[in-house]
């Protein structure tokens, strides 16, 4: 057996010459301004969502932030506060911009009254695609690109922003009962917002524009006689179980939306250059997240609302999605009288064109696929 002794060798000498040296080097490299990590102080940020504390939504909020913390070492940290903390959910891009808040997490329909175009980064066209492909649409086919003009060059607004987070098809809402045509949607008080706003009022709806928070109350008192918010868990925490018993699914109102998480752009300007590559990797990887997320938390919470709450859920009649479709295109037509507006059209429409007509040729049909192992299965639309 031979015994290992702790004498140093001529090996170990020239590792310690070697840290030695390196160690001299590398804060010479600091003190010449060569590029490498920082060792700035921690920061931390003000980040309000506009989502009640107890909404996935606000938890998919925190998520991003755990990621931006964890990722940066702690030299980052967003402080994360639930909508209404320092101002309202349809207030916090304004609390953003006047560095009230550092930042935030919440959808881009909510500005919407600023400029119609915000709508087409959250609330786009139901051009038959899904909010994976508007994603890949702004980082890949130029949406990010127009969405900075028109944050800043249109706009002149203090932001940078990230969309973040693929949502599902959105339901058509809570009523007092089914809706069998799209005639009953005619002098309706209703709930949405963004560009589903313009589309609801063009089949004649009544529409009113309130956050989250706000809309259960509203519904409970008869401000408003149908509403729609997003999907099952969230609908569950806001309580519309409590007010209606009737949930319309299925609709091409919102169709395609993700979450926009905004920064005020000085601030961001002035963070070291790897700490905003982290700001902008952790959106990503909040989306992927998020999507998971999801699959888990919204079958199990519609099963809840169905059998626990006595909610029954209705397909919406295909008159009605029609009505829709018709209903966007006189949408789209009158807000592309707008130059900008027309150009995020045409860039939406151009992607779409390419990559659903892709995904339909070659993808085989889930339904039939579904039918076959499970028949029915858990779902329970009720036909109307």
């Amino acid at each position: 057996m031979t015994i290992e002794h702790d004498t140093p060798s001529v090996g170990d000498a020239s590792r310690r010459r070697f840290l030695k040296t390196t160690a001299v080097g590398s804060a010479a490299a600091v003190a010449a301004g060569f590029p490498m990590i920082s060792t700035a102080q921690t920061v931390t940020w003000r980040f309000q969502s506009t989502w009640p504390a107890q909404d996935i939504f606000h938890e998919n909020a925190t998520d991003y932030a755990r990621m931006v913390n964890q990722l940066s070492g702690g030299r980052l940290r967003l402080d994360v506060l639930p909508a209404g903390a320092v101002v309202g959910a349809l207030q916090m891009q304004d609390a953003v911009i006047a560095g009230a808040l550092d930042g935030g997490h919440g959808v881009t329909g909510y500005w919407f009254g600023k400029h119609k175009a915000f709508s087409l980064f959250g609330t786009p066209p139901a051009y038959g695609w899904k909010a994976n492909e508007m994603l890949g649409w702004f980082y890949y086919g130029g949406g990010e690109a127009l969405y900075n003009e028109l944050v800043q060059d249109i706009l002149g607004l203090q932001l940078v922003g990230f969309l973040s987070g693929p949502m599902p098809t959105q339901a058509l809402g809570w009523f007092k009962g089914p809706i069998r045509s799209a005639d009953q949607m005619r002098g309706m008080r209703y709930r949405t917002v963004g560009l589903a706003a313009d589309l609801m009022n063009e089949m004649g709806a009544s529409v009113t524009i309130l956050g989250g928070p706000d809309i259960v109350p509203a519904l409970d008192r008869g401000l408003i006689e149908g509403a729609e918010f997003n999907n099952p868990s969230s609908d569950r925490v806001l309580g519309f179980q409590d007010v209606s018993k009737h949930w319309m699914l299925q609709s091409y109102h919102q169709d395609a939306e993700s979450f926009e998480i905004i920064f005020n752009k000085r601030k961001y300007d002035d963070l070291p250059e790897e700490l905003r590559a982290i700001v902008r990797y952790a959106a990503y990887a909040a989306s992927a997240d998020m999507s998971w997320k999801l699959q888990d938390r919204y079958p199990k919470d519609l099963q809840a609302l169905r059998t626990q709450h006595g909610v029954t859920t209705y397909r919406t009649p295909t008159s009605i999605l029609q009505a829709q479709l018709e209903a966007w295109d006189k949408v789209i037509e009158r807000s592309s009288q707008e130059e900008f507006f027309a150009r995020v059209i045409e860039s939406q429409r151009e992607w779409v064109e390419n990559v659903m007509g892709y995904f339909l040729d070659n993808d085989a049909p889930k339904d039939m696929a579904y039918e076959h192992f499970f028949g029915n299965g858990k779902r329970g639309l009720v036909e109307v």
